[in-house]
C-alpha cells in the first residue's frame, strides 16, 4: 500500500532519523580507517624508503585522497538529501570498489585483506537489512572475481608484489577453490546478517507497538470511567423524557403541528439514546457469555450479512479468504459487533466503488490473525494516532465511538488491534486473538 502510517508507531524499515544516525556513523568510521590507511602507509613508505614516483604508493595515495573526499562529500549530501536509504547504497557500493583496490594494491589473489568484503557486507545489513548485505555479497564476489580472473591470465600484475605471488602461478583448481570460498563467505555473512538485522528491526517494531498500545490503554481507561458516571448521569432524565413525551403524542390527536413536533423529539431522543448505549458500551463493555466459537464461521457469517446490504452491495466487492478451524473463547454478539464496526468503518471510508479484502489465517500455535483491509481514502497522518478516542472521527455523519467501541471489547477479552493507512491508500486492521483447544463432542 505504498507509504504507510501506522499505530504501532513502528520503527519503520528505514526511519529517516535512524538512518542518518547511522549514515553519520559510518562516514565517521571511514574518515578513521582512513586515517589508519594513510598513517599505515606513510610508515611503510619510510621504512622501506620508497620513492613518491613508485606506482603502488601512488595509487594508494589517490585512494586515500579519494576516501578522505567522498567521506566529506557524503557528510555534505546527507545534510541535504531525503533519500538516505539511496545515499547507503551509494556510499556501500563505492566502499566495495574501494576494498578491491585495497587487495589489488596488496597483493591481489595472495592479499589478506579479503575480509573487508565482510566487514562491508555486515554493515550493509545493519543499514539496508537483508536485501542490501545481498546486493553487496553480489558486488563483491563479481569484484573479486573478475580480479583474480585479469591476475590468472596476466592482464593485471598487483603493485609492488613478487610474480610468483600472482594468481597466474597457481594451478586454475586452487584459484576457483579460493574464489568460490571467498564467494560462499560473502553471502553466508549476508544471509546470516541479514536475519539478525531483520529480527532487531521486529523486535523493535513489537517494542514500540506494545508501548504505544500500553499508552492508549491507560488512557482510555481514565476517560472510560469518567464516560461511564456521565452516562448513568444523562441516561435516568433521558427516560424520563422519552417517557412524558410518548404520552403526550398519544393524548395530542389533533394538533398537527404539535404531533409533528414531538415526532421529531422522539426521533432525536432515540438517536440521543443510542449514543449514550454507544457510550455506555465505550465505557464499560459488559462481559457478556464466552463461549468457544469457531472464529472463521462468525467472520463468514458477518460479512455475508454485511455483504447483501442493499446500501452497499451494488458498490462494494468482499473478498474472503478465512482459514477453518480457528477457535477462540469470546461472546459471539460482541465478535460479531467487532467485525461489523470495522466493516462499517471501511465501507464509510470508500468513495464510490471499492474492494474490502478480510483474511483470517492461524499465526502461531495460540495465536489467530484476522486482517480487514479496504480500499478507501486511508487515515491522515494527523489523525491516525487518536482513531481509537471517543468522538474523534473524519466522517461528516460518523459519531466517533465505532472504532473505540471496537477497541474496548477487544481490550476486555486481551486481544489486539492494530492498523496501518495511508492518505489515499487504503486502511488495514489487523486483531489478534488467542486461539483455544476445540470444543469435546460428547
Amino acid at each position: 500500500m505504498g507509504a504507510k502510517h501506522t499505530l504501532k508507531i513502528r520503527p519503520e524499515d528505514h526511519v529517516t532519523g535512524g538512518m542518518r544516525i547511522k549514515l553519520r556513523w559510518l562516514i565517521f568510521f571511514r574518515l578513521l580507517f582512513t586515517l589508519l590507511l594513510l598513517g599505515s602507509t606513510v610508515i611503510l613508505h619510510i621504512r622501506d624508503g620508497l620513492s613518491f614516483q613508485d606506482p603502488s604508493l601512488i595509487v594508494l595515495y589517490g585512494l586515500i585522497c579519494f576516501l578522505a573526499v567522498a567521506s566529506l562529500a557524503y557528510a555534505a549530501l546527507l545534510k541535504r538529501l531525503d533519500q538516505t536509504t539511496a545515499l547507503a547504497y551509494l556510499q556501500i557500493a563505492v566502499d566495495t570498489v574501494a576494498v578491491t583496490f585495497v587487495i589489488f594494491l596488496t597483493g591481489g589473489f595472495s592479499s589478506l585483506f579479503f575480509f573487508l568484503y565482510l566487514v562491508v557486507i555486515m554493515y550493509a545489513s545493519i543499514l539496508l537489512f537483508r536485501k542490501g548485505g545481498l546486493i553487496m555479497a553480489v558486488l563483491c564476489s563479481i569484484q573479486y572475481g573478475l580480479l583474480v580472473d585479469l591476475e590468472f591470465y596476466g592482464v593485471l600484475k598487483p603493485m609492488g608484489m613478487l610474480v610468483s605471488l600472482t594468481a597466474a602461478n597457481y594451478a586454475w583448481s586452487y584459484v576457483l577453490y579460493k574464489v568460490m570460498i571467498i564467494m560462499v563467505a560473502c553471502f553466508a555473512v549476508a544471509f546470516l546478517s541479514g536475519i539478525i538485522a531483520e529480527q532487531e528491526r521486529s523486535s523493535r517494531r513489537e517494542l514500540a507497538a506494545m508501548e504505544s498500545y500500553t499508552k492508549r490503554v491507560e488512557k482510555m481507561a481514565a476517560v472510560g470511567e469518567m464516560a461511564a458516571g456521565l452516562a448513568h448521569e444523562i441516561c435516568n432524565p433521558l427516560a424520563s423524557l422519552i417517557g412524558s413525551v410518548q404520552l403526550l403524542k398519544d393524548e395530542d390527536q389533533d394538533g398537527r403541528g404539535q404531533r409533528k413536533l414531538m415526532l421529531i423529539v422522539l426521533r432525536e431522543a432515540d438517536r440521543l439514546s443510542v449514543l449514550v448505549n454507544n457510550f455506555l458500551m465505550f465505557a464499560k463493555p459488559p462481559e457478556g457469555q464466552r463461549e468457544v466459537v469457531d472464529l472463521g464461521i462468525v467472520l463468514g457469517e458477518t460479512a455475508g450479512m454485511f455483504g447483501t446490504s442493499s446500501a452497499y452491495a451494488q458498490r462494494i466487492r468482499i473478498s474472503t479468504r478465512i482459514a477453518a478451524g480457528i477457535w477462540i473463547e469470546m461472546d459471539p454478539g460482541q465478535l460479531r459487533q467487532v467485525f461489523w464496526n470495522l466493516l462499517l468503518n471501511a465501507v464509510e471510508s470508500i468513495d464510490g466503488e471499492g474492494t474490502i479484502e478480510i483474511e483470517a489465517r492461524q499465526e502461531t500455535r495460540r495465536a489467530a490473525v484476522v486482517k480487514i483491509r479496504d480500499s478507501g481514502c486511508g487515515i491522515p497522518e494527523d489523525k491516525i494516532e487518536s482513531i481509537f478516542d471517543p468522538f474523534m472521527t473524519t466522517k461528516p455523519k460518523g459519531t466517533g465511538l465505532g472504532l473505540s467501541i471496537v477497541h474496548r471489547i477487544l481490550e476486555t477479552h486481551d486481544c489486539r488491534l492494530d492498523v496501518e493507512s495511508g492518505t489515499d491508500q487504503g486502511t488495514t486492521f489487523t486483531l489478534t486473538f488467542k486461539t483455544v483447544d476445540p470444543p469435546t463432542r460428547s
